[in-house]
């Protein structure tokens, strides 16, 4: 299993609304509009991940674990890697519900989006709080795909 833990804050303009991702960006100012990203300052964008990390992450089999926590609250989304993954792009990383792939895509499938995080979490985050992440990886044999947590009410 290959681990990789990323710090960074909230900001008091996150909201957590997006329903298909969320995000976590090294830039350290969002604005009310940035509805999918939770975390600013993160000290790693999707390349600055380790090399250990990126190529377990970069298979179908991948099974990836993100645990956030701020403010003494957390959560828990699972999802997988691929194939098609690159890890290219340095100023953020984003968890995706669907299967769409680019440089900064560190997770698809993913079982929740921004908007189904906990929302004391989100709060915390929304105070300012500082927030770390816990990614690992490890493979696994990957379900048919589902569609399901699209359509979850918040």
């Amino acid at each position: 299993m290959h681990k990789e833990v990323v710090h960074g804050r909230g900001h008091p303009n996150v909201t957590g609304t997006h329903r298909s991702t969320f995000e976590i960006t090294r830039d350290e100012e969002i604005s009310k509009s940035a509805d999918c990203i939770i975390v600013v300052g993160a000290d790693k964008g999707a390349a600055s991940l380790s090399d250990g990390f990126k190529k377990a992450a970069a298979h179908d089999d991948a099974f990836i674990t993100c645990v956030i926590e701020a403010g003494g609250f957390r959560d828990v989304v699972t999802g997988w890697g691929s194939e098609k993954m690159t890890f290219s792009v340095e100023d953020s990383m984003v968890f995706r519900v669907s299967d769409y792939v680019c440089g900064r895509t560190v997770m698809i499938r993913a079982d929740k989006p921004a908007a189904r995080l906990d929302r004391r979490l989100i709060a915390a985050l929304a105070e300012g709080n500082k927030a770390i992440l816990e990614l690992s990886v490890e493979q696994k044999d990957r379900p048919e795909p589902s569609l399901d947590a699209l359509f979850k009410e918040v």
